[in-house]
């Protein structure tokens, strides 16, 4: 059903592009930048994120041929890594699956753009919202209905990025840390929920083990 992959897609983008972190983090870094220096670097951010996870949505099917990865393993894989996402959401910890790791982030204090480079990549498009833009588009089938209501739940989710930037300071103001702490945990849970059912529909089409 189209409009369940589209709620799917939706939540999956929605936690592992993290919008509730990125506002976080972006109000941080451009705390000392001018209201139209945000709005600049929010934007090129987000194109240039867009253009990496339409890449791997385009030929990440291809990609996997190449490499000789079938779409269980796939699903393993990718089921693993949000689940280990998900586990740090929930805690609230930091290891860089959908944000920058401390490392990062005090090398980009010491920039004036950082619309490449922590905002696009690995704050937006980092390696969990990679690996389920590989995931969900090739589960979908490359140019398919489903692939276009990926596609699109995608460009909602990186919408949201673009607009929780635009007013991330005040959005910072209003939650606190504690606010955007909540939202994190709680998306974390489903996304934990989603992580398992990806492992199960892996192991399910592997035929490793017989699950009825």
């Amino acid at each position: 059903m189209p409009l369940d992959t589209f709620l799917l897609a939706l939540s999956t983008f929605f936690a592992t592009l993290g919008p509730a972190d990125l506002i976080l983090v972006y109000a941080a870094l451009t705390e000392k930048n001018t209201q139209a220096e945000r709005r600049a670097m929010a934007l090129r951010g987000v194109l240039i994120a867009t253009g990496i996870l339409l890449f791997f949505a385009v030929f990440g099917e291809a990609m996997l041929r190449i490499f000789g990865i079938t779409l269980p393993a796939l699903r393993i894989a990718g089921g693993v890594l949000l689940l280990l996402i998900s586990i740090d959401m929930v805690f609230a910890r930091h290891s860089g699956g959908t944000g920058t790791t401390p490392e990062e982030e005090s090398e980009a204090r010491t920039r004036h753009d950082i619309s490449v480079f922590p905002l696009a990549t690995p704050l937006i498009a980092g390696p969990g919202a990679i690996s389920a833009t590989i995931l969900l588009a090739t589960g979908a089938g490359a140019f398919s209905i489903g692939w276009l209501v990926v596609v699109a739940g995608l460009l909602a989710i990186l919408l949201l990025c673009y607009l929780g930037m635009l007013v991330a300071i005040p959005v910072q103001r209003l939650l606190g840390i504690t606010g955007l702490a909540v939202v994190s945990r709680v998306v974390g849970v489903l996304l934990a929920a989603l992580a398992m059912q990806f492992l199960i529909d892996g192991i399910k089409a592997s035929g490793l083990i017989g699950l009825g």
